[in-house]
């Protein structure tokens, strides 16, 4: 009798714990989605009026298309970087206790608080700042860039800060367990770096790729905060949209957004788990 329900015991406590923390959160989630409300209340109900209006609103489609511009400017300049930095370290650094000295060196912004992070760039990008004033000084520019800050340019710039490790961590990842004996078979074949790069290096990082993308486009879709103090308030996306029904009392209506929200980011970790199988890397 223990051996056959000895693994339903093992299972129990994640199970109950994604039950608890996980599904029903989501649950009361779309249950609110749901319900009506006014300026002061909240009535539990079933209408459709919170998608209806939500749906419907050009706000909504600007909005949401603002935010996936965002993440896709992240996601290929945090791509960049996270396949430059992680074949430095994989293929260029020999010395395992110098990889994992420079790997350490790429979490140490993570040693400080996101805000924290973001908030030292204003100092660095705005009018009067380091940046303007070090170009004007050598003469490069007459009067300061105005698109240093509180711009798309100093929000995308934020979260290429805050989410490059991401995109490092799993390449690095791929990109350590690929056998050197295929490197070293491609060269003895006659194939250049760059070929070597194409046709064996990259495809066996796409699973790495993969799990660095899912985790760049999923933050960015979800963050508010970012957006709020680095534009300015001069632009918008869906979680700084959901974090001011919130702060309205609108719960239904954030509610929806929400649904709708991780529905559109459910679709695009599909696709992206349809065209690479990261079960390999994991």
């Amino acid at each position: 009798m223990l051996p056959r329900v000895a693994p339903y015991l093992q299972a129990a406590p994640l199970t109950v714990t994604l039950l608890l923390f996980l599904l029903v959160p989501i649950l009361t989630i779309v249950a609110v989605s749901f319900w009506d409300y006014d300026s002061v209340r909240i009535y539990p109900d079933f209408v459709l009026t919170n998608y209806t209006e939500l749906l419907t609103s050009p706000v909504t489609w600007k909005t949401y298309l603002n935010t996936l511009k965002y993440a896709a400017l992240t996601w290929a300049i945090t791509l960049g970087i996270g396949f430059t930095v992680a074949y430095f370290l994989a293929f260029h650094v020999r010395s395992t206790t110098w990889q994992m000295v420079l790997f350490l060196v790429c979490t140490i912004p993570f040693w400080t608080s996101n805000i924290i992070r973001m908030i030292s760039w204003i100092p660095f990008l705005g009018r009067n700042g380091l940046l303007n004033s070090g170009l004007i000084s050598a003469g490069i520019i007459d009067q300061p860039l105005e698109f240093l800050l509180f711009s798309d340019f100093s929000v995308v710039l934020a979260f290429v800060h805050l989410y490059a490790l991401f995109m490092v961590v799993p390449i690095f990842n791929s990109m350590m367990r690929i056998d050197r004996a295929l490197i070293e078979a491609a060269r003895d074949g006659g194939a250049s770096a760059a070929q070597t790069l194409w046709n064996v290096i990259l495809p066996l990082t796409k699973p790495g790729i993969a799990i660095g993308s899912i985790f760049v486009v999923t933050l960015v879709m979800g963050d508010f905060i970012t957006v709020r103090l680095m534009s300015g308030g001069q632009s918008a996306s869906i979680g700084l949209m959901i974090a001011n029904e919130i702060s309205l009392l609108q719960y239904p209506a954030a509610a929806a957004n929400a649904v709708v929200l991780l529905a559109v980011v459910l679709i695009m970790v599909v696709a992206m788990l349809r065209v690479v199988d990261i079960r390999k890397e994991l």
